[in-house]
């Protein structure tokens, strides 16, 4: 049922060419046990993955633990692991590494950017006209982290447990259970997020990056330092902005973040004489996070933007 295509083989073969014939002993061998080999393209598409799977699958991260998406670059041994998948779910677009390695593989892929439906990139709700912010380098592109979302994520669910189940049909009945039982899970947390950030003094959040955007959808206005990557450097006129934005709305907190550089939110609060909190973009597990998983940390980020904006 999960033979190797001819067009797999050739990638792997294609992948250690280019690595300058790096010895196949390293090369990724399939799972013995019978399970679907599937690849995910960072954390939150691994953790849709096993929790549609089950222990039906076996899932590879090709982003590592602590790992910034944005900045992955796969080894030949990853673009191996892509080439003999059965099943790839990744984002198109995002990890430049990942979409050279689809096209050298022959495994079913699952677009989740295109699944959940990416939305314009957004530059914060207290843009003036004509400003020449640093965020502003990503204008009219869309927003992939649509993560964020709970509800654009449950759909990859569902849309990975279709191609599992066309994959293995024996196993399709169990594979969208588990999608419909991830779905109830992430509308538990949406309706958290709605009704938690229903009365705030505040609904303005200043950020690290451009990695919240989809936040809005709760009534937040999302204001990012940095631009879409973590390592984006904000104009003087950027923090100007920010540094009389966060006077105006009286805003307490400057959220950093796990994976990114916290030397800018730091320093923007201390200028500001506010207070910094973390927002994880969950874009990734660290050190820190190891035993947290994508609803853990969807719920600490929501504690942390109720004590920010006052909710209650």
């Amino acid at each position: 049922m999960f033979r190797r295509s001819a067009l797999a083989a050739a990638g792997v073969a294609a992948a250690f060419t280019l690595s300058g014939c790096a010895a196949f002993s390293n090369a990724p061998s399939r799972p013995d046990d019978g399970s679907i080999d599937v690849v995910a393209a960072f954390y939150p598409l691994q953790y849709v993955a096993d929790r549609v799977g089950g222990d039906l699958i076996t899932v590879t991260d090709v982003t590592r633990p602590g790992q910034e998406p944005h900045d992955l670059e796969l080894s030949p041994k990853q673009t191996a692991q892509v080439a003999l998948a059965d099943l790839v779910v990744y984002e198109k677009g995002l990890q430049a590494s990942v979409d050279a390695a689809t096209t050298q593989s022959g495994a079913v892929l699952v677009d989740a950017g295109r699944v959940a439906g990416l939305e314009p990139m957004s530059h914060g709700g207290h843009d003036d006209a004509g400003a020449d912010h640093g965020e502003e380098e990503g204008a009219g592109e869309l927003d992939p982290h649509f993560w964020q979302d709970p509800l654009k994520l449950a759909a990859v669910g569902e849309a990975v447990a279709t191609k599992l189940g066309d994959l293995d049909p024996a196993h399709r009945a169990t594979y969208l259970e588990n999608a419909a039982a991830l779905r109830a899970d992430l509308t538990d947390l949406d309706h958290e997020y709605a009704t938690g950030l229903a009365h705030c003094e505040r609904h303005t959040i200043v950020v690290s990056h451009n990695a919240f955007g989809y936040l809005s959808r709760y009534g937040l206005d999302v204001e990012p330092i940095a631009g879409l990557s973590p390592d984006a450097e904000p104009t003087p006129a950027d923090l100007a902005r920010l540094h009389a934005l966060i006077a105006s709305d009286h805003i307490t907190t400057v959220f950093g973040e796990r994976l990114a550089p916290a030397q800018l939110a730091r320093t923007l609060a201390s200028d500001a004489g506010v207070t910094t909190a973390v927002l994880d973009p969950i874009e990734g597990l660290t050190d820190q996070t190891s035993t947290d998983d994508y609803l853990s940390l969807m719920r600490a980020n929501l504690t942390a933007l109720k004590k920010a904006n006052a909710c209650h």
